[in-house]
């Protein structure tokens, strides 16, 4: 009985050293890919306006649409359409 209670003692001993190492490389990992997300994310810059599309609904940035007679639109084709009834 003392040997299967060793047995069982030295296998959640190598589960828990397991553990803690994977615990460890996990955060490494992090470490090292946060800074290269903080630089991504200071790249793009601050957030910009969305605006629907008058035809199909689609919300896009500001910049990326088209603008006339007070409508915004997705595509040159949707503007040509008109919006939708």
């Amino acid at each position: 009985m003392a040997k299967v209670l060793l047995w069982v003692i030295v296998i959640l001993a190598v589960i828990l050293v397991m553990r803690v190492v994977a615990a460890q490389k996990l955060r490494q990992n992090q470490q090292t890919r946060n800074p290269q997300q903080g630089r991504a994310q200071t790249k793009r810059g601050k957030a910009e306006p969305m605006v629907r599309c008058e035809h199909c609904g689609v919300h896009l940035p500001r910049s990326q649409a088209l603008m006339s007679d007070g409508h915004t639109w997705c595509s040159l084709e949707h503007a040509k359409h008109g919006p939708r009834k």
